[in-house]
């Protein structure tokens, strides 16, 4: 037995990434924002049809629901990296502006806390420099 005691959790992470490296050399340098890559984002159109008021004209637009999403993934504690990212992303494309992604992250420090705030902020700022998007 050691004089360190070993966090279960690193333990557990440890023996996942040699377990990766024995199945798939390559796999020791995956990255879950890479990943995001793979999946775009989806036409303004088609998102007021699947999320949107296209089928209850007075309902919320995808823009508005996608801020609310993301208000909520903030209250979480910004601890889904890629839901965040993803998520701005596609608020973008449904017609947010970058000021109104922060205002909605900068919201919800009243509820979820400074350190949920500002882990949400260095998310979607990341998601803003991936689109491109100087608009503030």
């Amino acid at each position: 037995m050691t004089d360190n005691p070993v966090n279960p959790f690193e333990q557990m992470l440890a023996q996942a990434h040699e377990m990766a490296k024995a199945f798939n050399p390559a796999m020791e340098s995956f990255s879950p924002k890479g990943f995001e890559a793979l999946w775009p984002t989806m036409p303004k159109e088609a998102m007021e049809m699947w999320f949107g008021n296209a089928m209850n004209k007075d309902g919320l637009d995808a823009k508005t629901r996608l801020l609310l999403t993301l208000a909520g993934l903030t209250m979480q504690g910004a601890q889904a990296d890629s839901a965040v990212r993803q998520t701005v992303r596609h608020a973008i494309a449904a017609g947010a502006r970058n000021q109104e992604i922060v205002e909605t992250i900068g919201q919800m420090s009243v509820f979820a806390g400074i350190p949920a705030m500002s882990r949400a902020l260095e998310l979607a700022k990341e998601a803003m420099d991936d689109n491109g998007d100087d608009e503030t």
